[in-house]
């Protein structure tokens, strides 16, 4: 693959648009091939033109393109897909992705079948291409993002779900939604949909995984393992090991048999309906973070027709949700003050899942939900001693 990529670059001159951490991966691959020249903007917007000097332009994930055309666009999941010659399995959805791709990782490694975990669950595709055995099976976490300028699918394609998310770094919807169907739009040999995953085999009472969502990403990971070569039994056994992810429907702390559940990844109503359907004695949920002009009417209804007594919003949609609701909501003014309040009310199981991005109050999701964590431990500390 190394050598594909040599041939690729050989002499062209290139423009990296980013440098974090897959903009960084990319400047140092670049160093050990032949390129002619290599410049890195680290800051871009999309209304800027594209210099027609540069013959190649590597985008990383998070530089917003909004639709723009050129044909000099590419990145690392595009060229890996393009030149890899291991059998890969993509992972997409708007919710789902990390747990499925980490789950089959899990699963496959359980059943004796070498594989690498790699895509947006961390790990720039490129930074394996010269460390790869022909027999390694590669897992590919796939956003949005590193789809929307591919020219080639994976071997397995899964498409989890599409919900109404990132629409502030896409036309519309429909902008969306394409990019994220790139990932079958080329050559491939199967597709799997999680909305078509039958659940009912699977005995809801085993897995450390809570909620539906989570039956539904088990069967995807199951069926796509049998296609890798594990037997059905051995692969359900080991998907019921898996424990799970930070920050997605995390059960961090409990105490006088009260639990703190720690959702941070919630960045649409889907998710957070979801997360109080995982944990139906839920009496506290904390929502709102960066509005992004999401329609929230899903998660009104929901809240309204719920039996939750205690609703915490923070700023700012959830602010306009608390303004939307039929009933009573603590309007906090931060992670801080909301955290205060659910230690006040809350009685069997207090969940943060915000149903809105962490932009502008947080660096990431991640900052949110340490934070969270850490608020609650804080203010529980008395009790612990």
């Amino acid at each position: 693959m190394i050598n594909k990529l040599r041939d690729f670059f050989n002499n062209k001159k290139v423009l990296i648009l980013g440098f974090g951490l897959e903009g960084q991966s990319t400047f140092r691959l670049l160093e050990k091939l032949n390129c002619a020249e290599t410049t890195v903007w680290e800051q871009y917007h999309y209304t800027t033109d594209l210099p027609c000097e540069y013959d190649i332009i590597m985008k990383s994930p998070g530089i917003p393109m909004f639709g723009k055309a050129d044909e000099r666009i590419t990145g690392q999941t595009d060229l890996f897909l393009r030149f890899c010659e291991n059998k890969t399995v993509g992972i997409t959805g708007t919710k789902g992705k990390s747990t499925t791709s980490s789950l089959l990782s899990h699963i496959l490694r359980e059943c004796g079948v070498s594989n690498r975990l790699i895509g947006n669950i961390g790990i720039p595709p490129l930074e394996i291409a010269d460390d790869l055995t022909p027999d390694e099976i590669i897992v590919m976490e796939l956003s949005c993002h590193q789809l929307e300028y591919v020219q080639a699918s994976p071997n397995i394609a899964v498409l989890l779900n599409i919900y109404e998310e990132h629409l502030d770094h896409y036309v519309n919807f429909a902008h969306y939604r394409a990019a994220k169907e790139n990932i079958f739009k080329y050559k491939h040999d199967v597709l799997i949909r999680g909305e078509d995953m039958d659940v009912s085999a699977l005995d809801s009472n085993r897995p450390k995984l809570r909620g539906e969502h989570n039956l539904r990403n088990i069967a995807v990971a199951v069926k796509v393992a049998v296609l890798l070569g594990c037997t059905r039994p051995e692969a359900i056994e080991a998907a019921y090991t898996f424990t799970g992810l930070e920050h997605r429907l995390e059960l961090f702390f409990e105490i006088n048999g009260i639990k703190y559940i720690n959702d941070s990844i919630s960045t649409i109503p889907a998710a957070a309906i979801a997360a109080v359907n995982s944990f139906p004695e839920t009496d506290t949920l904390i929502i709102g973070g960066m509005d992004r002009g999401i329609d929230y009417s899903s998660l009104i209804e929901f809240i309204n027709n719920s039996d939750i007594p205690n609703i915490i919003a923070l700023p700012d949609s959830g602010h306009k949700i608390a303004d939307a609701l039929n009933k009573p909501a603590y309007k906090a003014s931060n992670m801080a003050d909301a955290v205060s309040r659910a230690k006040e009310v809350t009685q069997k199981c207090c969940v943060l899942s915000p149903a809105a991005a962490s932009y502008g109050f947080y660096e990431n999701f991640e900052e949110r939900g340490r934070d969270f964590k850490e608020l609650v431990q804080k203010k529980n500390q008395n009790l612990l001693t």
